[in-house]
């Protein structure tokens, strides 16, 4: 019973969208009417500036923080852990209050990642800031952090299904959610980053 507490909490944490509620806040329309059509971070960047993406960011890491730290707390191991952080990372891409209709859970995953499995998650952080630095694409160094974490975790950690299976979730769900950006990145339509104005 606690560990779907666990998940359950997550998840209602995780379907705070930073995105839509500062985009209301501020530009009193939906950040998923705007730009790529995307609640997270990147989109934000493009369409509200650095700031609002930066409060994004931040935003969406710490319910990841939040809902593992609970985990935490209702059952006092890791398992409780990584059921919190799966729960807010569902929350963030299919949010409760905002129709289902989220991000990609690229800044959650880290906050969570960052507390369950810190050194996995900075070297998974490594990578995409390689990629990222060497492609100028975001989605390029979320998908080699999504497929690297999971690998990192198996090679590290001992053999547990849930811990194991979850940290494999997490890598197929965010590989899942940047489909029409895998598309994209092959039909050489993708979008570079940009740290320029934002988009009119």
């Amino acid at each position: 019973m606690k560990l779907l507490l666990s998940l359950l909490i997550g998840y209602l944490l995780g379907s705070l969208s930073f995105g839509v509620i500062l985009s209301r806040l501020v530009m009193h329309k939906d950040i998923r009417t705007q730009g790529s059509g995307n609640a997270g971070s990147t989109n934000v960047l493009r369409v509200m500036g650095k700031k609002m993406a930066l409060l994004t960011f931040i935003g969406d890491l710490m319910k990841g923080v939040a809902a593992v730290f609970i985990g935490r707390a209702l059952t006092g191991g890791q398992t409780g852990e990584i059921l919190g952080a799966f729960g807010a990372i569902l929350g963030h891409n299919f949010p409760l209050y905002f129709g289902f209709k989220g991000g990609k859970g690229v800044a959650t995953s880290f906050g969570c990642m960052l507390i369950v499995f810190p050194g996995q998650a900075l070297a998974a952080f490594a990578v995409f800031l390689v990629l990222v630095a060497t492609t100028h694409y975001v989605s390029a160094g979320s998908l080699g952090a999504a497929v690297t974490l999971p690998i990192f975790v198996m090679l590290t950690e001992p053999y547990d299904p849930i811990i194991w299976f979850t940290a494999l979730a997490v890598g197929l769900l965010a590989i899942w959610r940047h489909m029409p950006n895998i598309i994209r990145l092959m039909n050489h339509t993708e979008r570079k980053l940009s740290f320029g104005k934002k988009e009119k």
